[in-house]
């Protein structure tokens, strides 16, 4: 651990970690919101709803508007940003074809070859970076099936506990397999709130944070990932995606369009330069994302503060890093911000079994991206069926801290081997976020 990152574990410790709450419950520093009903994630940074109002309906109304033929496509996942992110919620780990719509996409790329853009990943010929697997006219690229496998494990006190992970299998509509050359990633969809908060977190406080070569020697040795600037032409901090492999809310928002309602815009033009989206409701959707509020975190009983003083003695807040400030940011409400995301927006090594063997840009198959953890405990309010980690494996939040392992594994062991109530005692603390 660098001793920048020393510094902000002690100050968050220090000045979150015990009876008092602090600030942490406004999770989002002025752009939270007192809402943790079902609406939770659907609301404006409240002065951005009264100074430009008419630019987030805009944009929320393009975010939920159903595309339909022949504007859609010509391959999709999905028709719309709300289907896989309602109520600006996660998406389900849900895929395949017909009448179900995807809530989750694939991945590919190939190992060797040249890529698309300097340091990315090689797509695959006829298939791209993206699997599409819904057409509007005709056969989609793939089609797609998914399964689960079980196992059973134990707590240390003898109780035992079942994981699951995801089977997805992939043919060409003629029947035929992916090679064995094409590298897959299977990943739902994650919450859109509270994103503009990440993006106006100043890059040298996630170098700062950084560790990559775990110089200290306490085995975590978070990095960041270096990926590229489509509009800069540059290599550049990545920070959005399951693997930070998206530098900005715009790109993330075009790509979006693009690889997963089949909507040419101006960042991801057609080869003739024409585009399916104006560039007017491209700006305005990325506002939307930007300037969505994060929930106030719910008031903790003993329990919860007891969960809360676990959180740090088992080591879960040396990646999900309570507490960051923001910098400059376009929006002004933004900026300069005390928030508590509960992530350092690094990768990480969680372990081969959430592995997908896939590189993207400078992340490995067993890295991830920190996941942020405010709003947590409201995602099965706002979605159901809703479950958790990049695939959906996790059914609950202790099966998520189950299955990781790497540089987490030790505090997963001391989550495994804790008594009951202190288990109880943590997952209560994370459900008030």
């Amino acid at each position: 651990m660098t001793v920048k990152r020393v510094a902000i574990v002690l100050c968050v410790v220090a000045g979150c970690g015990g009876d008092d709450d602090g600030d942490e419950l406004r999770q989002g520093g002025d752009a939270t919101v007192d809402d943790r009903t079902i609406a939770a994630f659907t609301y404006a940074t409240a002065s951005v709803e009264h100074s430009q109002g008419q630019e987030f309906a805009m944009g929320r109304s393009t975010f939920n508007f159903r595309w339909p033929v022949p504007v859609l496509g010509p391959l999709f996942s999905n028709d719309s940003c709300r289907a896989c992110h309602d109520r600006n919620g996660r998406g389900l780990s849900q895929i395949g074809n017909g009448e179900i719509r995807s809530q989750a996409l694939i991945r590919v790329s190939l190992a060797e070859g040249t890529p698309d853009v300097p340091g990315g990943d090689v797509p695959v010929p006829d298939l791209g970076l993206q699997l599409q697997d819904h057409a509007t006219f005709g056969l989609p690229e793939v089609v797609v099936t998914q399964s689960w496998v079980e196992h059973t494990e134990a707590y240390g006190d003898g109780e035992a506990f079942s994981l699951r992970a995801p089977v997805i299998g992939i043919r060409r509509p003629d029947g035929s397999f992916l090679g064995p050359d094409v590298a897959t990633s299977y990943r739902q969809a994650p919450g859109v709130f509270g994103l503009g908060l990440l993006e106006a977190i100043p890059d040298d406080t996630l170098l700062g944070l950084a560790d990559p070569d775990d110089a200290d020697g306490d085995g975590i040795s978070g990095r960041v990932n270096m990926v590229w600037n489509a509009e800069l032409g540059a290599t550049v901090i990545g920070r959005f995606g399951h693997k930070a492999t998206t530098p900005t809310l715009r790109e993330q928002t075009a790509g979006a369009f693009e690889a997963d309602l089949g909507l040419s815009n101006q960042l991801f033009l057609e080869p003739d330069g024409m585009q399916d989206l104006t560039d007017e409701a491209l700006a305005a959707t990325t506002f939307f994302v930007s300037v969505l509020a994060v929930p106030a975190a719910a008031p903790r009983d003993a329990a919860a503060r007891r969960g809360r003083r676990l959180f740090d003695d088992f080591g879960c807040a040396a990646c999900h890093m309570p507490t960051l400030v923001t910098g400059d940011h376009a929006v002004p409400e933004l900026a300069h911000q005390t928030i508590h995301p509960y992530t350092d927006l690094l990768l990480h090594d969680v372990g081969d079994l959430l592995s997908d063997g896939r590189r993207d840009f400078t992340a490995s198959g067993v890295e991830w991206r920190t996941t942020p953890l405010w709003g947590l405990g409201l995602v099965r309010l706002v979605a159901p069926e809703a479950t958790f980690l990049h695939d959906g494996r996790a059914r609950t939040i202790a099966e998520a801290i189950l299955w990781h392992g790497g540089e987490a594994r030790l505090a997963r062991e001391a989550f495994r081997l804790a008594d009951k109530a202190q288990r109880d005692a943590l997952i209560g603390f994370l459900q008030t976020l």
